[in-house]
Order: C-alpha cells, then sequence, then structure tokens
C-alpha cells in the first residue's frame, strides 16, 4: 500500500487545483456523545468541515448511525458537497469511534483499520482517511492525543488492516488499497515533525508486524526450519543486520541437548539463528545488551506424547514467538535504538519418528541443568532454554522472549490478553510501560520462587512438565527462569493471541503479530 501523508490548511479561501486531494472515498471519525447509557446515541463529527458535516446531518436520520466503535456507513455526496476545500471525494465514510469518553489512542488504530476494511470490502483501491480534529466545534471534550503516537496509531491501523492471509486461495479476489492519503491539517513546524515522525515510525512498525504475520501464516510443508533462518536471514541483508544460521552440526557442539531432543525426531534440520544488531557507533562501555530470544517449532506434532488430531494444523504457528523476534529485528534495524541487540531463534520442528526423544529420556541443557522429560508436547521450553542460555553467553544482559508456550495460559486468560512473566521489576516496569503506547494486551502472572517445587525432578534437577495440572503457564515460566538465572528476564506467553480466530471490523482472520511493536518499544526504552 502507497500510504502519505499529507498537510492541508482547510481554512484557506482558495486551494489550488495542485493541491487538492481526489479520493473515491474519505473516511472520517465520529464519536456518541451522548451522556448517559440510556440517552440516545449523539454521534458527532470529528472534522472542521461544515461541507462535510452538513452532508452528515442530510443523510442520516435518527438513531441510523450510532458511531458506535467498528461501526460504519457510506454517503454518497452529491455535486454540492463534493468538493471540501482542499477534497474531492465521490463517498464520505464515517467510521464509529464509540463513546467520546472511550477516545483514546487505541481507538484510532481500530478506527483506521476500520476505514480501511470497509474500503476493501467494496473494493475501492484508493482511500483518503482524516485525522480527527478533536479540536472541533462539536460541544465533545475529548482526550488530548499527542500528534505523534496519534498519528502513528493511524498509520498503524490502516496497514495492519489492509493485508488478507488468504495467500494460497486460487479464487482470490483483489481488494486491496493501493493508495491512502492520511490527511492532516496545517500546524505549526513543531506539531507538522512531530506528526510526521510518528507517521513514519508507524509505518515502519506496522511493516515489521506484517512481516512477522506473514512468516506465520506460511505452513508447515513451506515454512520449515531451514527456509525460517533463509527468511531471516534475507531480512538481515535488506536490513543491515549481520545474521547466522545454523543446523544440528552446531546445536551438537555447543551441548544443547534440550533443543537437540526436540528436533531430532524430524526429518528437517533445525535452525540456531543469530541477528545481531550494533548502535551507530558502537554501544557505550557498560551499556545493556538486549537478548531476543524466540520459539520456532515450524510444526509440532507434539512428538512421542503426540496432540490430539483435532485443531493440530493450528501447530503451523507454534512458531509465532520466533516470527516476533525477527519483525522486531526488523524494525529495530530501521528505527536505529542506541543499544546493542542479539536475537536468538530456535527452530525445529517437533515430531515422532524412532529416532525422537521420547518420556522419560533426561537431558543436559547448555547451561549444565539436567532435565527429566515428562511430555514430549512440552517442547517450547526445552528449545528456549537452550537459546536463553546461549544469548546469555553471547553477551546478552537483559532478556525476553516470546512464545506460543501453553494451552494453560490460554485458559486462564482467553485469547484477549497474553501473558507476562518477568523476575526483574524495572525491566517488567519498561514492557508495561510499552503497552500504554501499542495498546498490546499482556496480563502478568506470577513466578516467584515459592512454585520451583513444582518442576523438580527426583532423578535430574528439574521437570519439563510441572508435577500436576494446575498452573501450566506458570510451570513453564518457571522452567525458563531456571535458565535466565540472574538476568532480568521477561517471559511472553502468546499462544492465546497468536492468531486471530475471529474476524473484527478492523483486522481479518489470520495471523496476529502479537508483541511485535511492544517488544520494539521496549527495546527503544533501553536507548542511551
Amino acid at each position: 500500500m502507497d500510504t502519505k501523508l499529507v498537510f492541508v490548511d482547510a481554512s484557506a479561501a482558495e486551494v489550488s487545483a495542485a493541491s487538492e486531494i481526489t479520493a473515491p472515498l474519505l473516511a472520517v471519525f465520529a464519536v456518541d456523545a451522548a451522556a448517559g447509557k440510556k440517552d440516545d446515541a449523539r454521534p458527532v463529527l470529528l472534522t472542521l468541515s461544515s461541507e462535510l458535516a452538513d452532508a452528515a446531518a442530510r443523510a442520516l436520520g435518527p438513531n441510523e448511525f450510532k458511531a458506535g466503535l467498528g461501526e460504519t456507513v457510506v454517503i454518497h455526496l452529491g455535486a454540492g458537497d463534493a468538493k471540501a476545500g482542499f477534497l474531492k471525494a465521490e463517498r464520505l465514510l464515517i467510521v464509529g469511534l464509540g463513546k467520546a469518553k472511550d477516545f483514546s489512542l487505541d481507538r484510532i488504530r481500530k478506527g483506521a483499520g476500520t476505514a480501511v476494511r470497509a474500503a476493501k470490502a467494496r473494493a475501492i483501491h484508493t482511500l483518503a482517511i482524516a485525522f480527527p480534529e478533536t479540536d472541533a466545534a462539536t460541544g465533545v471534550t475529548l482526550t488530548e492525543l499527542a500528534a505523534k503516537p496519534l498519528a502513528r496509531a493511524l498509520v498503524e491501523g490502516a496497514e495492519l488492516a489492509e493485508p488478507d492471509w488468504d495467500t494460497y486461495r486460487s479464487d482470490r479476489k483483489d481488494t486491496a488499497v493501493r493508495k491512502l492519503t492520511l490527511i492532516a491539517k496545517a500546524a505549526d513546524t513543531s506539531t507538522e515533525e512531530q506528526t510526521r515522525a510518528g507517521f513514519d515510525e508507524g509505518l515502519i512498525a506496522a511493516a515489521a508486524q506484517n512481516f512477522t504475520r506473514s512468516l506465520v501464516n506460511e505452513p508447515g510443508n513451506v515454512l520449515t526450519p531451514t527456509q525460517l533462518g533463509a527468511r531471516a536471514r534475507a531480512m538481515c541483508v535488506e536490513s543491515g543486520l549481520s545474521c547466522v544460521v545454523y543446523s544440528a552440526e552446531k546445536i551438537r557442539d555447543l551441548k544443547m541437548e534440550a533443543f537437540w531432543a526436540v528436533a531430532k525426531g524430524s526429518t528437517q534440520a533445525p535452525a540456531l539463528i543469530v541477528m545481531t544488531y550494533e548502535p551507530q557507533g558502537g554501544a557505550a562501555e557498560g551499556a545493556p545488551v538486549l537478548g531476543l530470544v524466540g520459539k520456532g517449532i515450524t510444526f509440532d506434532s507434539g512428538g512421542i506424547s503426540l496432540k490430539p488430531g483435532d485443531g493440530m494444523e493450528k501447530m503451523k504457528y507454534d512458531m509465532a514467538g520466533a516470527a516476533a523476534m525477527i519483525g522486531a529485528m526488523y524494525a529495530i534495524a530501521r528505527l536505529k535504538p542506541q543499544v546493542k541487540v542479539i536475537s536468538v531463534v530456535c527452530a525445529a520442528e517437533n515430531m515422532p519418528d524412532g529416532g525422537a526423544g521420547k518420556p522419560g529420556d533426561i537431558v543436559t541443557a547448555m547451561s549444565g541443568t539436567t532435565v527429566e522429560i515428562i511430555n514430549t508436547d512440552a517442547e517450547g521450553r526445552l528449545v528456549l532454554a537452550d537459546g536463553l542460555h546461549y544469548a546469555k553467553t553471547l553477551g546478552a544482559t537483559h532478556l525476553i522472549d516470546a512464545a506460543t508456550l501453553t494451552g494453560a495460559c490460554v485458559v486462564a486468560l482467553g485469547t484477549l490478553n497474553a501473558g507476562l512473566f518477568s523476575n526483574d521489576e524495572e525491566s517488567c516496569a519498561k514492557f508495561v510501560q510499552a503497552l500504554a503506547l501499542t495498546d498490546e494486551k499482556f496480563w502478568r502472572l506470577p513466578c516467584t520462587d515459592e512454585y520451583r517445587e513444582r518442576i523438580t525432578s527426583e532423578i535430574a534437577d528439574i521437570i519439563n512438565t510441572g508435577k500436576n495440572r494446575w498452573g501450566g503457564a506458570i510451570n513453564a515460566a518457571m522452567f525458563l527462569k531456571e535458565f535466565a538465572g540472574e538476568t532480568p528476564w521477561i517471559h511472553l506467553d502468546i499462544a492465546g493471541c497468536a492468531w486471530n480466530e475471529e474476524k473484527k471490523p478492523w483486522l481479518p482472520y489470520g495471523p496476529s503479530g502479537v508483541a511485535v511493536r511492544s517488544i520494539l518499544e521496549w527495546v527503544r526504552s533501553y536507548s542511551a
């Protein structure tokens, strides 16, 4: 999608033909300004254009449009309405953001996505979206949003809404929005610079998340561990990052028995992917080095502890944590934070054959910790164990991992929140602060030392499951905590949020790319 930002002076008495913007569809936002829950909806357009407001007022009857979140209505503009100062449009799309009191960056992001999805539903390939004008004479008090995050949220919502993930359908229809113009009101130089900066950041963050989604969407027969390594390497070459992709021999040389116990059951070779970002001028002495570790199980059958057949096709996206880290590195390379970042991805298939690891096996992880394997379907924590330790040996002083790790986390939190665990309050606080900008939903769960006894083994150091079924997501986090040790560490269990099972007005069915933008902002919080 060719996305542009333009600033216009809608109050100018005359606008030259060269300055006019032409689009078949113009989207503007509206909020419901009704004061009470029982009051009739009072939709208010967030625009200073009297032409557009008048056109909407003439076309809409009472209660025809309530400005609910994701609600849309299209008005065909007449000859007298089609030109609003700077703009020529055939149709006006009004997008509801919900109650005025709930106006937020998240609502803006969803509103922009709704506009793009509405255009796609009508096979309209060119769209303009007007920035919400919160100083409009509406009599409504709205939360004041800074120019930079507002612009970023707007472009992120639009870009994330555009792709459809029916990649392999032979009857795929062309509904793409090819050209998008975001229209902002002309302002002082400082405000326009902040708006431009937010727009540029949003394009990068959304492109990173969409790249992640494209990886997660691939079937296991296409995106093998080797192919995941090849795509990561190609991204790194394009982005100016260093990348090394190792296979089975290196994994065995490093004595990554936990990783190898998972990988050896498949005929597909594993991949140990190491990506490195060096800040311009080099990192300062004593500066933190961030380690991003991703679980990359490109297909998970459960191994010898075979999963039930129902729903097993979804296990193609058991590499969503790895994809999130690869996507984050894409954005890091372009936004250039002043902090060194190392990303380690452990990619493998978890398959049952005569050489596969078995329940009851004991392996020695790279750290020297011995693990009794109780269930081969608890494989993600095994590969992450070696990945976390390896990142530390490469110099990481702060760790974050992402994984579609446990069904137990989905049972606990559903599909609206992903799980957040940490052994360090300062590092966790930085991540939580990042969520205020990204609006991704994570809920912190405990991993305090009292839970340690749940993973102790009678014949090895630890087991790879809990001693019972209770608190399964916590047991998995406690296992990983063993390998983080004293290093500040965050664990993201994204099992319930990696795939959008339901279509939303602002997002399609398919891969979500969850955690990419939040990991990116966590990294940037350490920038010198």
